[in-house]
């Protein structure tokens, strides 16, 4: 059975884009499971890092403004480390296609030289890499499961794949223990609400708490979604089980739904607002990969994870945040 207490109190973890959405839930999770935390973020203001995401727990984790692309840098932070949980990255899929050298950087070129880093000076440490969805490009059958072909339709996409395959290539060849996540539309509280980044999701909680309408393009596509509790529990059970080392997984949701369902799911939970559909914007419309929803038997057998949040329970809990603290994202 798995103890996340037991395996993490009074162990050492490091955790790439720390301050970030996801990385920020993890950390403190984490923190009180007794683990001692390093966070790395390089706090591009595109890129979702907030300092108000630690709000309350500054004072009990270790905070390096650093970059992952400095070898220098992740010498010293890697040593030592139990577990790396790997989420530093860029994550707009618009930026890739305007800037895909960037991309090629830190979503690529940078995930090898964590990797080298831990072969040299920490092999014996844990990781677990935040891939995405995006990777299966428009699916062929619904649901999706890891042996569907991986054909991006954007830059970021190649470019996370490229991340995630070095992570199993070390694992292989080098017998670092490494596993990576896809993940699918992940919510909740630190989300980046200042734009669509990181999902569209920000945008409509945003507007919603500020009571403006938004904007649901297209409207007929489905979609699951994560909560990032469930996401979160999903990173430590991956780390804490050796059955999932050079496994790749995908995350999924308590079920599918279309983008206007999520819209109403979404206002029911906030007590009102309004939207209106339209058609996808033409540079949107080049990379969007249509329906998507996850099949995720194989994580649900290999290490007991299941989501437990509904989206209903979700939108409440991300709804209320965002209402107390909106000007700290924006």
């Amino acid at each position: 059975m798995f103890d996340p207490e037991q395996t993490f109190s009074d162990r050492n973890v490091l955790i790439t884009g720390g301050i970030g959405f996801i990385g920020a839930n993890l950390a403190r999770r984490l923190l009180n499971l007794g683990a001692r935390i390093t966070l790395i973020d390089s706090m591009v203001p595109e890129y979702g890092g907030n300092l108000f995401n630690l709000a309350g727990v500054e004072d009990r984790l270790t905070v390096n403004v650093s970059d992952v692309r400095d070898a220098h840098a992740m010498t010293h932070l890697v040593r030592g480390q139990d577990y790396l949980f790997n989420l530093a990255g860029q994550t707009s899929h618009v930026d890739s296609m305007e800037d895909p050298f960037t991309d090629l950087d830190i979503n690529c070129r940078s995930q090898l030289s964590i990797l080298e880093t831990c072969r040299h000076h920490n092999p014996d440490v844990k990781i677990v890499f935040a891939s995405t969805r995006q990777i299966y490009g428009r699916p062929d059958y619904l649901p999706v499961d890891e042996r569907h072909l991986l054909r991006p339709v954007d830059v970021n996409g190649v470019n996370k794949m490229a991340g995630e395959w070095y992570h199993i290539l070390y694992n292989n060849v080098y017998g670092i223990r490494a596993c990576a996540l896809r993940l699918t539309n992940t919510y909740g509280p630190r989300m980046r609400v200042r734009d669509a980044r990181q999902t569209f999701l920000g945008v409509w909680i945003r507007l919603l708490v500020e009571a403006r309408p938004f904007e649901v393009w297209g409207g007929r596509q489905k979609r699951d979604y994560t909560y990032v509790d469930d996401a979160v529990d999903a990173f430590l059970r991956a780390a804490a089980n050796d059955a999932a080392n050079g496994k790749i997984y995908n995350l999924g949701g308590d079920r599918v739904v279309s983008l206007e369902e999520t819209a109403e799911i979404m206002i029911n939970a906030n007590g009102g607002g309004d939207f209106t559909v339209r058609e996808f914007p033409e540079d949107r419309k080049r990379i969007d990969i249509g329906d998507y929803y996850a099949d995720d038997a194989a994580i649900r057998e290999a290490i007991g994870w299941e989501p437990k949040v509904s989206l209903e329970e979700g939108f409440e809990h991300t709804l209320s945040y965002y209402r107390e603290c909106l000007g700290h994202y924006v």
